[in-house]
């Protein structure tokens, strides 16, 4: 029971401080890639610390530091020995129903998330492919449109889609701009990052996974625009957001604008700075602890009772 609390309660923490500080933090935004990894490890341990401390409820704890066929014999024991009492076998019961809940509802919001926006992006492409025409010089999708959009189309396409008012509104080197951070998306494969972050917050619709998803909404347009950097000037690239600010684009594709671009765009004006070691640390840290620390909760009772018995066991002399 005490590992359980002590998992529960981690979990509570995780997903209400330790979010909250996570999404006011402003390193995230210099270091877009290490952000992003930082919230996927800190939404994926909420989930992995509840569903450990489910199967702690369900599970007794016994001393790991004997040979393994007196671990055996002693799991065997602790766990008759909790079911055989009406308090003890609910108590079971409902740890085994949260672990297998919350595993089990997180893999299938994942699994729908993944297969209904491939099977949306599959109809838009069904549609672009009757109304766009191809521009090969520069290996695009063109939709006549009154509007400036661009976008990407990743999956099996892997295509970008530029309306014909985007040409009109872009000059040569915004256009470029564009095409670099449409391109880092599908090389990046960003979308995962985006389906991964959307099925989490539909299956648990808590504080942790709606600012993650919030976050990671924007940490992979920002990751986008650091990498289109390295071929086009930043001030290039606010630029052409600007110009591409107030564009609509389907819910299934990764846009060059969008609800983010402001925010994007004072980062982009803004002189470069690099996150540094000692912040870069930090946040390795972090993620190493957020992945660790369940495991390490989970087991150390029953390394630390490594010279106690937790269920009185006799033993037949040999």
């Amino acid at each position: 029971m005490t590992v359980a609390i002590a998992l529960f309660g981690y979990a509570l923490l995780l997903g209400t401080v330790g979010a909250t500080a996570l999404a006011r933090a402003e390193w995230v935004d210099r270091s877009p890639r290490l952000g992003i990894a930082v919230w996927q490890a800190l939404s994926g341990s909420v989930i992995l610390a509840v569903a450990l401390g489910g199967t702690a409820l369900m599970i007794p704890t016994v001393q790991l530091g004997q040979g393994l066929a007196d671990l055996l014999q002693a799991c065997g024991a602790a766990i008759r020995a909790q079911y055989a009492t009406p308090g003890g076998a609910v108590v079971s019961a409902l740890g085994g129903a949260l672990a297998a809940g919350t595993l089990g509802r997180a893999v299938f919001c994942l699994a729908r998330e993944l297969i209904l926006t491939s099977r949306d992006r599959r109809r838009h492409w069904d549609g672009l492919a009757l109304i766009g025409r191809r521009e090969p010089t520069l290996g695009v999708l063109i939709v006549d449109h009154g509007t400036p959009a661009a976008y990407c189309l990743p999956g099996r396409g892997r295509q970008v889609v530029l309306t014909s008012a985007a040409l009109t509104a872009l000059d040569a080197d915004q256009l470029a701009a564009v095409l670099a951070h449409e391109r880092a998306h599908l090389r990046g494969r960003h979308h995962l990052v985006l389906s991964g972050a959307r099925g989490l917050q539909r299956a648990f619709p808590l504080l942790p996974f709606r600012l993650a998803r919030t976050a990671s909404t924007r940490l992979v347009e920002m990751l986008a625009d650091d990498q289109a950097s390295r071929r086009c000037p930043r001030l290039t690239i606010a630029t052409a957001l600007v110009a591409l600010a107030g564009s609509t684009v389907p819910a299934v594709a990764l846009p060059a604008g969008g609800p983010t671009a402001s925010a994007r765009v004072r980062r982009l004006a803004a002189p470069t700075r690099p996150l540094g070691l000692v912040r870069t640390t930090f946040a390795a840290l972090f993620l190493a602890t957020a992945v660790i620390a369940p495991l390490a909760l989970s087991v150390a009772p029953a390394i630390a009772a490594s010279g106690a018995s937790y269920c009185p066991i006799e033993f037949a002399p040999s």
